[in-house]
């Protein structure tokens, strides 16, 4: 809530500092809680449901490389004093290929831009598309200037009918820089040095 009463007071503060005049001042704003959206929409439960599954599958399937490599080391050990040079060091580079094996399994999915994240985007995005055209359908129909997100301060929805500021400002802080910029020099060349009369 504190995030959405910030974007208020930025919002309209824009408002009164581009010199709004009492019509425009009249703003009809709205707010949505998009966790509560995602909680309860059934589109929404589905594909967090079918997330959650695969991930488990995954986690299964480390789990399952785990207790491999778990079993395999106590094996090692308990036939170290048994096993020639050459079949301990076959045994260790077993391990350790399975090892490997792990954690590359582990990044694949977990790791940044695994496959958890590209999945969770191909499941949620569809849903996070039709609930933001609805959020646009309804702040069309009811006539509202501004929908915001509580949970993350976004604003979702904008009135065609009100100004986009955005080149303005622009314009502003262009016209600041050039009136910064330092006036350009000119070296005068050095005077010529009067010959000694002879």
């Amino acid at each position: 809530m504190k995030t959405f009463q910030t974007w208020l007071g930025v919002c309209l503060a824009a408002v009164m500092l581009f010199g709004a005049n009492s019509a425009s001042a009249q703003l009809k704003m709205g707010y949505i809680d998009s966790q509560k959206i995602l909680e309860k929409y059934k589109e929404a439960q589905d594909a967090q449901k079918q997330l959650q599954d695969l991930n488990k599958r995954w986690e299964d399937e480390a789990k399952n490389m785990q207790q491999e490599l778990q079993s395999k080391l106590e094996e090692l050990e308990s036939q170290a004093l048994l096993l020639s040079e050459e079949r301990k060091k076959e045994k260790e580079n077993e391990l350790q290929n399975l090892n490997i094996r792990l954690q590359q399994f582990q990044q694949d999915k977990w790791g940044n831009q695994g496959e958890v994240f590209t999945e969770r985007a191909k499941l949620m995005q569809p849903v996070i598309d039709k609930i933001n055209a609805v959020i646009k359908k309804v702040g069309s129909e009811e006539k509202f200037d501004y929908i915001f997100d509580i949970v993350n301060g976004n604003i979702l929805h904008v009135s065609e009918t009100q100004p986009d500021l955005t080149n303005k400002v622009l314009d502003e802080l262009n016209k600041s820089i050039a009136t910064t910029k330092p006036a350009s020099t000119t070296t005068k060349p050095p005077a010529a040095t009067p010959k000694p009369k002879n």
